[in-house]
């Protein structure tokens, strides 16, 4: 017995040394690396990947989705322009609600009044091409630099639409770094187009709609962005900018710094949903019936009352199929 418990007693020594040895290699390992020296060198590894990434930049594989992007954009610019003329579209006077139709809706969810109750009927007016396409700028940066843009220097950079400086980035060449406008397509044009063109045009700006974002999807896995987490501003680059314009906070102590996550396409091609008006709905949509009708971005609606198919993913939000409500409401 006596042997036996010699022999436990020397097992556990042994192994409690080779546990403190483990141990005081581990803790050598780590006094050596947090030497100075080593820590100069790494350092300077890091500064030097950081400034040679834009020479990583851009992506050749990701080249041709950037342009169709670029394309995707003009051709949906110009196809809602079009069907603008012949497609009613009202907003509202107070605040961002947009309909697709004549004369509007009765629902009550305006927010735009200061000092008197929320949650009234809108007031309609005639709408326009960035009632239904957001714009989203962001400040146009000559390369992937790591530079950061500081409060001070937020006057040198140019604002240019998000989508375009994410196209940019990604090595696509475009001219198109000035506001999204109609590009001058009077009544005319619009009045000349016969219904099965009508029909056509819808289709091709919806299918565009579709390419445009899930182009930016993709570019979105390769190029980072950055949108702040209290307001609609977006950065195209690793991290944000430090200008110090974030609406939510301006008065507060940190004078409206913005806090960076990582952007969506969401954030960069808004889909501004609406109300979206069914056959079976009455024709004007009551307060009353809020529950029954559907939803729908405001170029799907748009496209799909010019004549267009819709895709079947927006046939739970539009409630396609749903009931309507009563007569008497």
């Amino acid at each position: 017995m006596m042997a036996y418990s010699r022999l436990g007693s020397v097992r556990k020594t042994i192994l409690w040394q080779n546990l403190l040895g483990d141990s005081n290699g581990y803790s050598s390992w780590h006094r050596s690396y947090r030497t100075q020296g080593d820590w100069g060198k790494l350092r300077s590894m890091i500064i030097k990947r950081v400034e040679d990434r834009a020479g990583e930049y851009p992506v050749k594989a990701i080249v041709p989705v950037a342009k169709e992007v670029i394309e995707a954009r003009t051709r949906v610019i110009r196809g809602v322009s079009l069907l603008m003329k012949v497609v009613p579209v009202v907003s509202c006077k107070f605040c961002p609600e947009v309909f697709v139709g004549k004369e509007g809706h009765l629902i009550e969810t305006c927010k735009g009044y200061k000092r008197i109750g929320k949650k009234r009927v809108h007031e309609w007016i005639p709408g326009s091409l960035n009632d239904i396409l957001v714009p989203v700028e962001s400040y146009h940066l000559p390369d992937m630099s790591p530079k950061v843009i500081k409060h001070d220097e937020r006057f040198d950079f140019d604002r240019v639409p998000a989508v375009v400086e994410l196209c940019s980035q990604a090595g696509a060449e475009s001219d198109q770094h000035s506001p999204q406008q109609d590009n001058g397509i009077d009544d005319s044009a619009a009045a000349s187009l016969a219904p099965e063109n009508v029909r056509s045009l819808a289709n091709g700006t919806l299918k565009a709609w579709e390419t445009l974002r899930s182009g930016v999807e993709k570019l979105l896995l390769v190029y980072p962005a950055k949108v702040c987490k209290h307001c609609s501003e977006v950065h195209v680059g690793a991290s944000g900018h430090k200008a110090r314009h974030c609406g939510v906070f301006k008065y507060e102590s940190w004078r409206g710094t913005h806090f960076w996550e990582k952007a969506g396409v969401d954030d960069l091609v808004p889909p501004k949903i609406v109300w979206s008006r069914r056959s079976q709905d009455p024709p004007i949509l009551c307060n009353e019936g809020r529950d029954f009708y559907g939803h729908a971005p405001a170029l799907v609606d748009l496209c799909a009352k010019a004549g267009a198919v819709v895709p079947t993913k927006y046939f739970c939000m539009m409630k396609v199929q749903g009931l309507s409500p009563r007569r008497g409401w």
